[in-house]
């Protein structure tokens, strides 16, 4: 029973210097900034954008868009920066509805979904100004 009661006291006895040390740690840890980083030089990153699409056979499959924004206006990309969870949301809604609209064989039309993309980026952001690029078109 005795090397029961030694046992315990050592586990405590790491425990209690484990939660002892955590503020020190934490202290001494670098400081990291919170907000993540969605701009370089002019652009400003949009998250890769996803819909569904049917595949020839009748399978469904995704759709893969990578879009960047070049918003030479640093107050125009002020506010981009400041939008960019609208600005995503209304790519994904224009996606899913070119999406639905492609038969299973289409190839992705870049020309057609580019406009389009750039009709909701002048709408969300208010004005002209931000130039939409096109990454990849991917259906998998």
């Amino acid at each position: 029973m005795m090397w029961r009661d030694a046992a315990m006291d050592r586990r405590r006895l790491i425990s209690l210097a484990a939660v002892l040390a955590a503020p020190a740690l934490m202290a001494a840890a670098p400081k990291k900034d919170d907000k993540k980083k969605t701009t370089v030089g002019t652009y400003v990153e949009i998250q890769t954008l996803t819909a569904s699409v049917m595949r020839p056979g009748g399978k469904r499959g995704v759709m893969t868009v990578q879009t960047v924004l070049d918003v030479p206006d640093p107050k125009l990309r002020a506010k981009a920066e400041s939008v960019v969870p609208r600005l995503r949301a209304a790519f994904v809604q224009t996606l899913q509805i070119y999406t639905a609209g492609m038969t299973p064989s289409m190839p992705p039309n870049p020309d057609v979904l580019g406009q389009a993309l750039q009709r909701d980026a002048d709408r969300v952001l208010g004005q002209k100004g931000a130039k939409l690029l096109l990454g990849t078109l991917l259906i998998n």
